[in-house]
């Protein structure tokens, strides 16, 4: 079944001539790298294609490729490629209803429906792993950049191997990575994971002011003074969120940080055993079961979440001790 997914993907993508790839709003290095290899190795190996990235570009990310101009003009007679998304509303860049065709290929659980052309997998330990495997399997050209692009969303979206990679054919495609295509790990780590003076203030300001409840759910709120006083932005926060994850007696945590030049709330949780993403779907955001985000009208929305989120530790806490 899979297989023949993949040729269909492939099938589409040889048949059409422009092609627009877009990924979810605030992208991480998961999407961001699936992406851009996805659009190198489509220009590698069909030299006539016209191949376009969609969505903001992230300044912290700015290795992975340069965003492109897509106008609504150039959707119409083009075919969709959206990646590490599972729901319309999330889609930077682009309208998903301007494009003829559309394929979808993803490792979230499923919410919307996109076309008959998705490739989703949830066992999968991200969607680099899945664009490394579509390669592969169609015996297409790999570019350099593009394997270490797939590489460090591989390495990112499990946090260097400590979740999310539970089956062997994901440390085969870091294998084959590094074998096949003379990907340099310890040169990409600092790549990736170079992080600035502030960014480490910043998150010692989110240790000292993290209030943790009697259920273990951990939560901070960052105002805009206190993003200037450290000087980084509202995007800062995604890098530091793993860093948590073996703090003895959190069960989940989550930061609320005020964007303003957006007017939202942007919202990051984890957890290490409670299910949160479809609490965060009711508000307009989503992702993995453990690993959510969202943006917020305010910060009364961040208080249902903080009390929700409580509850949702408590039951977790109760069913354990059963």
């Amino acid at each position: 079944m899979v297989k023949m997914m993949e040729e269909k993907i492939l099938e589409l993508i040889e048949s059409n001539k422009r092609i627009v790839i877009a990924r979810h709003v605030g992208g991480d290095p998961d999407a961001l790298g699936a992406t851009f290899a996805l659009k190198e190795i489509i220009l590698e190996n069909f030299k006539n294609k016209e191949v376009y990235v969609a969505g903001t570009s992230i300044s912290r990310f700015k290795f992975f490729g340069a965003h492109d101009k897509v106008t609504d003009e150039m959707c119409y007679d083009s075919l969709l490629i959206a990646l590490d998304i599972p729901d319309i509303k999330r889609l930077d860049g682009v309208d998903y209803y301007k494009f003829k065709k559309v394929i979808k290929i993803d490792h979230h659980p499923e919410i919307d429906k996109f076309s008959n052309n998705e490739m989703i997998d949830i066992d999968a330990s991200s969607t680099c792993e899945l664009i490394a495997k579509f390669c592969y399997d169609c015996n297409l050209k790999m570019p350099k950049h593009a394997a270490e692009n797939l590489f460090m969303g591989i390495i990112a979206d499990t946090n260097r191997f400590l979740f999310g990679a539970n089956k062997a054919q994901t440390y085969e495609m870091v294998l084959r990575l590094i074998r096949d295509e003379h990907v340099k790990p310890n040169e990409l780590y600092e790549i990736l994971y170079k992080r600035s003076i502030s960014e480490v203030r910043l998150e010692g300001f989110i240790s000292l002011n993290m209030n943790v409840t009697k259920n273990g759910l951990g939560y901070v709120r960052i105002t805009d003074e206190d993003l200037k006083k450290y000087g980084v932005d509202s995007a800062s926060i995604g890098s530091i969120m793993n860093n948590y994850n073996f703090v003895h007696g959190l069960i989940c945590w989550v930061v609320f940080t005020e964007d303003v030049k957006n007017n939202v709330i942007r919202t990051s949780a984890r957890s290490r055993g409670v299910r949160i993403n479809k609490l965060f779907e009711q508000y307009n955001g989503g992702g993995h079961v453990y690993a959510c985000g969202a943006k917020l009208k305010d910060f009364s929305e961040a208080d249902e979440i903080i009390d929700k989120l409580d509850e949702l530790c408590k039951e977790y806490k109760e069913d354990e001790l059963k």
